[in-house]
């Protein structure tokens, strides 16, 4: 590949980035980078609804990368978002502007998936040695993963950041020891339920990434002459600022005027890190989430394969009869091959269907009745690395409608996949799975599958099949009058 640019945006909670870069064979370039600090997450109230000012905020800093942006095709750019966007009630309307202004769709991604993107751009960035640590505290939230090379053994995201902190502990910016106290404390809080995870896995080296490390950092720096942060250099930067008795009044070396708002809540946030941690100093790496989804440019065979081994995990965790799970996939696939055309479904659909196809029983788990409802719980709340939150709310919505009555106001509205393709698939895979009800290979014959008006789907069965495969044409029938009561026509040739 030749010349080409790619753009990644990570919408975070207190700053937005962009990064363009240019590659050329197997060499990376950054080209440009953008910062706005929008501060989205002081938009949040206490019902979790972004205000419009802070929308406002958000939007006209996009519409300055959307200009950056212009001539760039969709398969060149990608956007996050992060803590703020999965949190936010009206998240949904946000993203609906964002993505008209942008011209772009908007990934909002989990926390898993945010920490594990964060890693890649750690470890792409940086030389590490061993086992790493990398601590990445945001706006909104806090990640932290183990790995080793490119691959993360250990990944969690906290919800504490400096954005929430500063507005519980610091929002008068009063700077004392008991609010400190009660800021560190409540980080310990919530890094105490997955300590003992990381603890016992362990650890080479610890690298810090975003701003408010980078600041720490530069302060640290300030006071020992040395490029990294130890908790003497911590403890030092807590006294000068409880010293100084007001945020307004702290003048400390390597602390900009941007970053004195939320100073206080990341440090009391990074302390809380080494008490728990039993840290004493750690280094940092410029690298992070939009560095992170830049290398996945390189990596999308590899991003695709992190989805099938989701996939496969699920699939020996829960027990799936996998033999069975493929042939629906195939059944699936087949007649999605027939319809994607008239219906306007690109490849993403299709390992959309796969996936839900090969994940539709992982709630025999529980037990078969109500099993479409406890597929869906499972994939709605489990950790799936490689899809996008959108994703994971799509595959749980596609293993929710595969079978039995379809109760269409049940749906969870999507950001940015259209409901009516959404719909579409649930079709597919309600067909593939009446089809192979019987549960064994070379049932079925030749499938053709065509589309009518207004979306109507007709399935041309040979006579003879029809007349040795009672039990399948029945379940076809009873599907149909299924589809029928939801106004989706569907009609059975046989002959």
């Amino acid at each position: 590949m030749t010349d080409q640019y790619v753009a990644t945006i990570d919408l975070g909670s207190n700053s937005f980035h962009m990064v363009i870069a240019r590659y050329h064979g197997d060499s990376l370039r950054i080209v440009d980078r953008l910062k706005e600090r929008v501060r989205l997450a002081d938009g949040l109230d206490d019902q979790n609804l972004l205000s419009q000012e802070a929308m406002e905020r958000g939007l006209a800093c996009l519409r300055l990368f959307g200009e950056r942006l212009r001539g760039f095709h969709a398969t060149q750019v990608r956007v996050a978002g992060t803590f703020t966007l999965r949190e936010a009630a009206n998240a949904k309307e946000f993203v609906r502007q964002a993505q008209q202004i942008l011209g772009f769709p908007i990934d909002i991604v989990s926390g898993n998936e945010e920490a594990r993107l964060i890693y890649q751009g750690v470890a792409h960035t940086q030389n590490t040695q061993g086992q790493v640590l990398v601590i990445d505290i945001g706006g909104g939230s806090t990640e932290l993963i183990i790995g080793r090379d490119f691959d993360c053994k250990l990944v969690s995201s906290r919800s504490m950041g400096c954005v929430s902190f500063t507005r519980k502990y610091f929002a008068d910016g009063r700077l004392a020891e008991e609010n400190f106290e009660q800021a560190i404390e409540a980080a310990e809080y919530q890094l105490a339920p997955v300590m003992g995870r990381y603890l016992s896995l362990g650890w080479d080296q610890v690298q810090g990434c975003s701003g408010t490390i980078k600041t720490l950092l530069e302060m640290c720096s300030a006071i020992t002459q040395e490029p990294v942060i130890d908790l003497p250099g911590l403890l030092h930067i807590k006294s000068q600022l409880i010293k100084a008795g007001h945020i307004d009044k702290a003048d400390i070396a390597g602390l900009g005027e941007d970053r004195k708002p939320l100073i206080a809540a990341g440090l009391s946030i990074l302390l809380g890190l080494f008490r728990s941690l039993n840290l004493d100093k750690m280094g940092f790496s410029d690298g992070a989430l939009r560095e992170g989804l830049l290398y996945a440019f390189f990596g999308r065979a590899t991003h695709h394969d992190t989805q099938v081994n989701t996939v496969q995990a699920l699939s020996r965790e829960y027990a799936i009869d996998t033999r069975q799970a493929e042939r629906v996939r195939q059944t699936a696939l087949a007649l999605f091959a027939q319809v994607r055309t008239g219906w306007q479904l690109d490849e993403g659909f299709a390992d959309l269907l796969g996936g839900a196809a090969l994940l539709h029983e992982v709630g025999l788990h529980i037990n078969f009745t109500g099993i479409h409802r406890h597929s869906a719980y499972i994939l709605s709340n489990a950790d799936l690395p490689g899809f996008t939150q959108e994703e994971q709310k799509a595959l749980s919505a596609l293993v929710r409608f595969h079978r039995k009555a379809l109760r269409l106001s049940e749906l969870e509205p999507l950001n940015y996949l259209p409901e009516q393709q959404l719909w579409r698939l649930v079709r597919l895979l309600r067909l593939a799975v009446a089809l192979n009800r019987r549960r064994q290979d070379g049932v079925l014959p030749p499938l053709e599958l065509g589309l009518g008006a207004n979306d109507e789907l007709r399935l041309n069965l040979p006579a003879d099949w029809c007349d040795s495969n009672h039990l399948l044409l029945t379940t076809l029938e009873r599907e149909q009058a299924y589809q029928a009561k939801v106004d989706w026509k569907m009609v059975l040739v046989k002959g």
